[in-house]
C-alpha cells in the first residue's frame, strides 16, 4: 500500500503511472485528481477521482463507461476487473449463467449503448444479475447518471485497496 505522505509529493506522470488504471483504460481521470494535491486524507483523494468524473464533460464520461468490460466475459480484463469479478465468482458460472449473464450484456448495450456498469465487491452472481433485470427497465437518462455512481463505488474500492488510511 502506498501512503498518503508518498502520494502527495509524486510527480505528475509517477502519479498517473500508479493510478492511472483506477479510472478503467481514461488515466485523464488520475491527471485531472492529481491537480487537487495534497490530499488531507485517503477520503480527500478519493473525493479528487470523484470530482475529476463529475466535472468532466459528458462524452468523456460515456467514454469512460464504455471503456468497462462486460460483466462476466471471457475478454482481457484488466487486473483490478479480474480480481473484482472473481471476487464475485463470475469466473466460476455454469453454462447456463454464463448465456444469462451474455444475453442480459447485449440487452443492455443494444439499450443504452454501453456496457453495464456494477461495482460487484461484495455482491453475489444472483444480485448483480437481479440489479440487470431491475437496470433494464430505467430510462437511459438515468441509467447514465447510474452508471456513473457505480463508477465512483470503483473508483474508491480501488483506491482504498492502494492507499493506506
Amino acid at each position: 500500500m502506498t501512503t498518503l505522505g508518498d502520494i502527495n509529493v509524486m510527480t505528475r506522470q509517477a502519479f498517473v503511472a500508479g493510478f492511472g488504471d483506477v479510472a478503467e483504460h481514461s488515466p485523464w481521470v488520475a491527471e485531472q485528481a492529481w491537480e487537487k494535491r495534497p490530499y488531507a486524507d485517503r477520503d480527500a483523494l478519493i473525493e479528487a477521482f470523484a470530482q475529476a468524473l463529475r466535472e468532466a464533460p459528458r462524452e468523456a464520461k460515456l467514454a469512460l463507461i464504455r471503456a468497462h468490460p462486460d460483466l462476466a466475459t471471457r475478454a482481457k480484463l484488466t487486473a483490478d476487473s479480474t480480481n473484482e469479478q472473481a471476487g464475485a465468482r463470475l469466473d466460476r458460472l455454469s453454462a447456463d449463467e454464463f448465456a444469462r449473464f451474455s444475453r442480459f450484456n447485449e440487452a443492455y448495450k443494444t439499450r443504452f449503448g454501453f456496457p453495464f456498469i456494477f461495482a460487484v465487491r461484495g455482491a453475489t452472481k444472483h444480485q448483480i444479475l437481479a440489479a440487470f433485470e431491475e437496470r433494464l427497465g430505467n430510462s437511459p437518462e438515468k441509467e447514465f447518471e447510474t452508471a456513473l455512481a457505480q463508477i465512483l463505488r470503483i473508483f474508491r474500492f480501488r483506491l482504498e485497496d492502494r492507499v493506506s488510511p
